[in-house]
């Protein structure tokens, strides 16, 4: 001050009075500040959050501060300028403040809140001392002199604050010390760093009511956030909507600014992302659907309603809600309830069909009708309730009403459990009598009625009145191809129940068979192929009846499909109804002989790689009347035509019925097998056969052309592996026919081949588990093996156990031979009173 003048002297000392006085308040408010601060921070000590790298370094950046404003509080004398040196730690230490918030807030932290107002009032404190500067640029120079002035310690402390918390520091640092200018100069066009700093000064401009109405629209905040919603990073973006979520919850009336086309595209965008931020922005748009215009082009923007329908069915539940209440509000419009439909949610859909208008029930009906539907979607569409309102439309509405529900109802009732909700819903009359109307504009409407009849009438309530089949019969000759397909595929349904035996017998009574031989010469190919089911279904009640029903044309006819045809479902209709031809039936026989139908049946069989499907199982039917062991002739004639070794490949590959049925033709030939061999001594031999055709079983020389030798065929084998599996339907069958080869001549030699591949145990397998008859017919066999001492020896044993089990549990009819067999392995005396 040397170089200073008296009269410059005396103005400057009454300046510094005023000075000290003002550094003496702010001080004051300093020195309050940090007691209040130090308490604070204790609090956060003892959390154990603090073990968290973020939050303790910002900690101690904040403690660092704290002393440096201890420092001045004890001793400001010594700065050359307290009052700036006020403002500047004030303001350091409402910045480093700022950082401790920023680290912790994504988790609950005790004093969170007190430490907020404390920071406020801090930067309160600043912006008063910086107001009693001459001028802010006055200020700026003071600021940037006093930081050219401080010691190379002070820079080491700010060098290492810096390396403390980094980045986030110098962030923070232009966020405190930006105007509001720089806050929407950011937000508008700042770097993805900038703008994340401006999005949380936004935030809290936001939180202290500070974001009023007026700067919102002079800014231009919202459209501004919006435009950066687009380009934004993932962080960023999540900002950008938790802000505007913030704007609309502390102004209703800023909604309406966010109504536009690209804004809502923007939103719907944010649907497809990561879960934060599609829950924020679900919510988001739940809060501006009560806007009308949002409701009406939202529903317009590609995929909203599927990721809305999306996220109602995920697991968030809050997001959940939120969609709810959304798709709730946008199925205020059909067209957008029709969307929610094709999305898997029917419930606007439904409600319309409920509670609409005539022509909103129509656009319901008419687009269930055109869905291509999944089960589980048919199954989600009957349980919300849509097939009782669509079956009252069919019966109540005009005729654009009855066609449209009667399409829908035809679409549903493909599944199952939508059958039965049609049946309870009493439809099943009001189908009948529309098929019998007459009047021209109804006639329409019974092609879809009778789909819906042919679908309901695969379950057992149609069996309910017995008068429903013959009704439809009636109906046959009187309607279009198209109906009379339904109307067959519903008469096979009801016949084809198992205790449809009434149903079949009116059936049978009132000639049906009659009825539909005609239409096997149709050439619409599905009601000939219904009508052909049909036939199949009844047959199996017609008994002796069938041929004289059929006729010898209609045989002919059936053979020939058989033969021709290109389907093997056709195929197998055909065999089954032949299988179901009397065996003993020999007229039949010579019919199908003349038919060639033996070399059909050969061929068939020859040429397929594996013989499991429907088709041969009809097919292994149909041979056990060309083997009959009454008609040795009618045997040979098999034989010649290969039918042999077509029975042990259905025997090796078939499924278990034709297993069975395969088994019965082979026990038929076998058993007149002892008979056509031919005896070692014959005199009648002029050549002697090779030692391979010498069967050790029947003592003689065998051939399976001539004397059906089950040996030589290479049967047995394949008949006790039928024993050794699990399925039982085919024992009784293969049991008789291993019984022929214990005939009373042969017996000893039949059990040594048995035993030999491994049968006794077989045997003993299915006195274990099998039926009433298959027992019996085990124990039978089981007394022939325990005739010979070294398998009584062998097997007794473990055949023991499971014959005490039969005595002592098992059916009456067989305690008696099994006292035998027990007697038989000196386990029980013969008349054992315990029998």
């Amino acid at each position: 001050m040397e170089g200073k003048s008296l009269s410059v002297i005396v103005p400057d000392a009454d300046e510094a009075t005023s000075s000290v006085t003002k550094d003496s308040e702010t001080l004051s408010e300093l020195s309050h500040s940090t007691r209040k601060l130090g308490v604070i921070l204790n609090e956060f000590k003892e959390n154990k959050i603090m073990e968290t790298s973020p939050i303790r370094k910002a900690v101690d950046s904040l403690e660092t501060e704290l002393q440096r404003a201890k420092a001045l509080v004890a001793s400001p004398l010594y700065s050359s300028s307290p009052n700036k040196r006020i403002e500047e730690i004030t303001e350091n230490l409402g910045r480093s403040i700022g950082l401790v918030l920023f680290a912790s807030h994504d988790v609950s932290l005790t004093g969170k809140e007190k430490l907020e107002t404390l920071r406020r009032e801090m930067m309160s404190v600043a912006q008063f001392s910086a107001a009693s500067s001459d001028s802010k640029s006055d200020f700026l120079d003071d600021v940037e002199t006093e930081e050219k002035e401080e010691d190379d310690e002070d820079d080491d402390e700010e060098e290492e604050e810096e390396n403390v918390v980094g980045e986030i520091v110098e962030e923070e640092k232009v966020v405190s010390c930006s105007t509001v200018e720089d806050i929407v100069l950011y937000l508008k066009c700042g770097d993805d760093e900038q703008l994340k700093l401006a999005l949380f000064a936004l935030d809290t401009l936001i939180k202290d009511h500070k974001a009023t109405n007026e700067w919102i629209d002079s800014e231009g905040i919202v459209p501004i956030l919006f435009n950066r919603l687009t380009s934004a990073k993932p962080l960023n973006r999540l900002s950008i909507i938790q802000n505007l979520r913030s704007l609309v919850a502390q102004n209703d009336g800023i909604k309406s600014k966010m109504t536009e086309v690209e804004y809502l595209s923007a939103l719907v965008k944010s649907l497809t992302r990561e879960e934060e931020e599609q829950k924020e922005a679900v919510s988001l748009l739940s809060s501006l659907s009560d806007v009308s215009d949002v409701r009406r082009r939202i529903g317009r923007i590609q995929g909203c309603i599927v990721m809305l329908v999306a996220i109602f069915n995920g697991e968030d539940q809050t997001a959940s809600q939120d969609a709810g209440r959304l798709l709730a509000a946008l199925s205020s419009n059909t067209q957008n309830a029709l969307h929610m439909a094709e999305a898997g949610y029917f419930k606007p859909l439904i409600k319309y069909l409920t509670e609409g208008s005539d022509m909103s029930k129509i656009l319901m009906a008419t687009a269930i009708s055109r869905m291509e539907l999944r089960d589980q979607t048919m199954a989600s569409i009957g349980e919300d309730g849509a097939i009782p309102p669509l079956v009252k439309m069919f019966k109540e509405g005009k005729l654009e009403s009855k066609l449209s529900s009667l399409s829908a109802l035809q679409n549903l009732s493909t599944l199952k459990e939508n059958t039965r909700r049609l049946i309870n819903s009493g439809i099943v009359p009001s189908l009948l009598q529309l098929m019998f109307s007459v009047t021209s504009v109804l006639m329409t409407l019974r092609e879809p009625a009778s789909a819906i009849l042919a679908r309901i009438a695969k379950s057992d309530s149609m069996l309910v009145n017995h008068g429903i089949a013959l009704q439809m019969f009636s109906l046959l000759n009187l309607s279009s191809p198209i109906i009379q397909h339904h109307l067959l595929e519903a008469l096979n349904s009801i016949a084809s129940h198992s205790t449809a035996s009434k149903v079949r017998r009116k059936m049978k009574e009132n000639g049906s068979i009659q009825l539909l031989l005609p239409f096997l010469d149709q050439t619409n190919p599905k009601t000939r192929t219904g009508a052909f089911n049909l036939i199949y279904t009844l047959s199996k009640e017609l008994s002796d009846e069938l041929t004289e029903q059929l006729g010898e044309t209609h045989l002919l006819i059936i053979v020939n499909i058989l033969s021709s045809s290109t389907s093997e479902s056709e195929k197998a209709t055909a065999a089954g109804i032949l299988s179901n031809l009397p065996v003993n039936d020999k007229k039949a026989t010579e019919i199908l002989k003349k038919a060639n139908l033996l070399p059909v049946l050969v061929s068939i069989c020859s040429k397929q790689t594996t013989l499991s499907s429907h088709l041969f199982e009809n097919i292994a039917g149909i041979l056990i009347r060309f083997t009959i062991t009454s008609d040795v002739k009618l045997q040979l004639y098999s034989a010649e035509n290969k039918v042999i070794p077509v029975l042990i490949k259905l025997l090796s590959e078939g499924s278990i019925v034709s297993k069975s049925r395969a088994a019965i033709s082979l026990a038929q030939l076998s058993r007149n097998s002892l008979n056509l061999r031919r005896v070692k001594t014959s005199r009648w031999l002029c050549v002697p056969p090779s030692v391979e055709s010498f069967c050790e079983v029947h003592n003689g020389y065998c051939f399976v052309k001539s004397s059906f030798c089950l040996v030589k065929a290479g049967g047995v084998p394949l008949l006790i592996q039928v024993l050794k599996g699990n399925e039982r339907e085919g024992d009784e069958n293969v049991l008789d026919a291993l019984s022929n080869l214990l005939q009373e001549e042969i017996w000893e030699n039949g059990c040594g081949f048995i035993e030999k591949l491994g049968g006794i145990e077989a045997v003993i397998k299915v006195m274990e588990l099998g039926s009433l008859k298959t027992k019996e017919k085990a124990v039978w066999i089981l007394e022939r093996v325990f005739r010979v001492e070294e398998y009584r020896v062998k097997y007794g044993e473990s055949a023991q156990v499971v014959l005490i089990d039969v005595a002592q549990n098992g059916d009456l009819q067989l305690k008696p031979i099994v006292a035998k067999l027990l007697a038989q392995l000196e386990l029980l005396q013969v008349q054992s009173s315990y029998f």
